[in-house]
C-alpha cells in the first residue's frame, strides 16, 4: 500500500508513482526505524476508553477526509501521544489539561449526537457526523459544552494534523520525499526537483481557490515546488 484511497477529485493522485518508503535505505538507522514503524498495524490504545476511541476514530476520520480503507490510523497515533504525556506543552487557560480535554469534548460530541440523532458520533451517518462538526466549526468564539468552540477546534486539528502528517502515506499524498538527513538536498531553486521527487499531476488544483478562478488560471505552468 503506496497510496490512499483518495480519488483526483478528492485531491489524490497528485504524485503518481511516488513512494516516500523506497528512500528509507537513506536515512539513518534511527529516523529509519521510527518512520518505518508507522506503517506496522498500530498499537492497541492505552488513553481512550473502548466508547472514546469509537467517537475520535469517526471524528479524525472526518477532519482528515477518510471515508475508506485503507486509512492512517491517526486514533492510535494520538492515544500513544495522550498516554505518554507529549502534549504540545501549553493549553488555552480557559481549557482543561489537553488529556481532560481530549475526554470532555469527545463527551460533548457524544452529547450532541445524542440530542440530534439519538445515538453516539460514530454510529451516525457520515453526512450527519458532517453536520455536527460543521455546527460546532461555525459557533467560533461562541461557548460549546463549556468551552470555546474554536479552542476545541484547535485542540481537534492540532492533534489529528500532526499523526496524520507524520505518516508516509500521507507523505506521498502531498510528494513530501521525506527526512533530508543525511541525503541533503542538491537542487535547489524553483521546479528543481530532486531525483526522487515527482511532479504534481495537477498544479493548478488548488483546493483553496474558487473554481473560475482555478479555470482561469489552467494555462500557466509548474508553480514553484
Amino acid at each position: 500500500m503506496t497510496a490512499l484511497p483518495l480519488g483526483p477529485t478528492n485531491g489524490g493522485a497528485r504524485f503518481p508513482g511516488f513512494d516516500v518508503t523506497t528512500q528509507s535505505d537513506r536515512w539513518d538507522e534511527a529516523t529509519r526505524t521510527t518512520v518505518m514503524a508507522r506503517m506496522e498495524p498500530p498499537a492497541a490504545p492505552r488513553f481512550f476508553t473502548e466508547k472514546e476511541q469509537a467517537t475520535a476514530t469517526a471524528l479524525f476520520d472526518q477532519l482528515l477526509f477518510q471515508p475508506a480503507e485503507p486509512r492512517i490510523p491517526v486514533m492510535n497515533m494520538v492515544d500513544a501521544r495522550i498516554a505518554d504525556h507529549e502534549t504540545d506543552g501549553w493549553h488555552y487557560e480557559n481549557m482543561p489539561d489537553d488529556e481532560q480535554a481530549w475526554r470532555d469534548t469527545l463527551a460533548g460530541l457524544d452529547a450532541d449526537s445524542a440530542d440530534r440523532h439519538g445515538h453516539p458520533f460514530a454510529e451516525c451517518e457520515w453526512d450527519e457526523q458532517k453536520d455536527l462538526l460543521q455546527r460546532i466549526q461555525d459557533l467560533g468564539t461562541d461557548q460549546w459544552h463549556g468551552m470555546i468552540a474554536s479552542h476545541v477546534w484547535s485542540l481537534w486539528t492540532r492533534y489529528g494534523c500532526t499523526a496524520f502528517y507524520a505518516h508516509p502515506l500521507a507523505w506521498n499524498e502531498i510528494g513530501f520525499d521525506g527526512p533530508a538527513y543525511p541525503r541533503g538536498y542538491k537542487n535547489m531553486g524553483v521546479d528543481r526537483l530532486e531525483g526522487i521527487e515527482v511532479h504534481d499531476a495537477r498544479p493548478s488544483d488548488d483546493p483553496l481557490r474558487p473554481a473560475s478562478d482555478a479555470s482561469a488560471s489552467s494555462s500557466v505552468g509548474r508553480p514553484q515546488q
